[in-house]
């Protein structure tokens, strides 16, 4: 009998410990271990299937590791997060960012409104209220659906004009990307406000460093910058001009040497909140472009190079590398070469040989689009856009032959089915996976989790599989005071 309560004692006295260490490391997580700075490199449309072909082609084709896998994910934390907004299964980005931001769902459209009406704080507004120096950077226009959730509100994702009045009040240390035409009166060309005011000259009187091209941001350091490099969408980085339109690192790398000085006002440095898009992945996945796709994800993991190049001079940083929603259920897999019956002889399995061929594509798939509609526009006949056609694609998509009943549904601009919203972008698409087994699933976005991952101090806050409103939550508690 008292060997019994012995044991009964030890089983009772190891779990109050446990329970003990379990609390005490918990209150270390939430109070001890906040970082100063917090970086979200934002991959938009982006999960599991993407980043696997972002390490694919990155080993394969640029003979480099992908860093968002070899550094983030196999040396951090990560989990999985699931993304349904208030009023749907699936979400648009707007909601989805927005619950990333305030903690709350909202319905697909809305910018960090709740259903209710209310307008809770944003991740962005939070951080300034904590003293820190706050960054937005993206490849859409900077008021598009991500960067607006994460740091103002609006009934509406489509009022760009009330989205940048408030960027005018919200004051951010920096802001880089397209949309300039909200920024700019409708007398000045591009510009499409109907108030009549100049923004970007507000924005100036301001204090801060106007860059509407590269080399501008080479000019001396300033605290505050508004970047525009566009006056809509910075293009697919396989279009990109450099001499036109910096890089998604290139923009990170400014803003990682602004945000460390001290603010406008003087005050003491209390680190940094800064968040980095790269819309391209998402409209490449709308698109189903897997090469424009291929090169942004390239394009993003240079960006995270940057960051983590930054973390190793700066430890009390936490990167964290995540996304939104999956964007054109991307699928590469196994497939018939001909309508004939499946077997050994009339089988495609995705090669190497697959991937060297996407990657040797010169031109993304809504260039191509564009220039039909142009070709179409200047009045060129049925004939004409045939011929056209096929000496576009020769160019465009080495190795690529377009076969007739797809080539007849593009120059018709008729869909291949109801889930084909842009055209010809998907036909194209399909054509490709014909060649490739390269397939989508969709020409939208769908339920798939996506990945958190996430490296430095408090990044182990982000394991498990969390809804998006607890990333928001998991924000506050690594910003909020100690």
């Amino acid at each position: 009998m008292i060997k019994k309560f012995q044991k009964l004692f030890i089983s009772i006295t190891t779990l109050v410990l446990l329970c003990h260490i379990g609390l005490a490391a918990n209150a270390e997580t939430n109070t001890e271990v906040q970082p100063k700075n917090i970086i979200v490199l934002f991959s938009d449309g982006v999960t599991a299937s993407q980043w696997e072909f972002g390490r694919k082609t990155s080993e394969l084709i640029r003979q480099k590791p992908f860093l968002v896998i070899e550094e983030v994910m196999k040396k951090g934390y990560f989990g999985l997060m699931t993304n349904y907004s208030a009023d749907a299964y699936i979400t648009d980005s707007a909601a989805a960012a927005s619950a990333m931001s305030t903690g709350f769902k909202v319905n697909n459209g809305a910018i960090s409104i709740t259903p209710d009406g209310k307008s809770p704080e944003t991740i962005t507004q939070f951080a300034k209220n904590q003293g820190k120096r706050v960054g937005l950077i993206t490849t859409a226009t900077v008021y598009d659906a991500s960067p607006a959730a994460f740091s103002v509100h609006s009934t509406s994702r489509k009022d760009a004009e009330n989205i940048v009045n408030q960027y005018v009040d919200l004051q951010p240390d920096l802001l880089m990307g397209g949309g300039a035409d909200y920024f700019l009166p409708k007398n000045i060309s591009g510009g499409k406000r109907s108030d009549g005011k100049d923004i970007i000259k507000l924005f100036e009187s301001k204090g801060y460093l106007i860059a509407r091209q590269p080399e501008d941001l080479n000019k001396p350091n300033n605290n505050r910058l508004l970047g525009l490099f566009a006056n809509e969408d910075l293009d697919f980085e396989m279009d990109r001009n450099p001499k036109d339109q910096p890089s998604l690192a290139q923009m990170t790398q400014t803003a990682l040497k602004l945000l460390c000085q001290a603010s406008a006002s003087g005050s003491a440095n209390k680190g940094f909140f800064l968040f980095i898009e790269n819309e391209n992945t998402d409209t490449a996945g709308h698109k189903n472009d897997a090469a424009a796709l291929m090169r942004d994800l390239w394009a993003f993991d240079e960006a995270v190079q940057v960051a983590l190049a930054f973390q190793q001079n700066h430890p009390d940083t936490l990167i964290i590398v995540t996304g939104d929603h999956e964007t054109g259920g991307f699928s590469p897999t196994y497939a018939r070469k001909t309508s004939a019956l499946s077997g050994p002889g009339n089988q495609m399995i995705v090669t190497d040989d697959q991937i060297k061929l996407i990657a040797n594509f010169k031109m993304s798939l809504d260039e191509i689009g564009n220039k039909l509609k142009a070709k179409a526009s200047q009045g060129a006949d049925q004939t004409a856009m045939k011929s056209y056609f096929e000496a576009l694609i020769k160019e465009a998509l080495p190795g690529i032959t377009v076969d007739a009943d797809l080539e007849k549904l593009i120059l018709e601009n008729k869909a291949i089915d109801l889930n084909a919203s842009y055209l010809p972008a998907n036909t194209l698409g399909q054509q490709i996976g014909r060649h490739t087994a390269f397939y989508w699933g969709t020409g939208g976005h769908t339920n798939q989790p996506v990945i958190v991952a996430a490296r430095g101090p408090g990044a182990q806050l982000f394991q498990g599989y969390i809804d998006n409103t607890d990333f928001a939550k998991k924000l506050r508690l690594l910003m909020g005071p100690k």
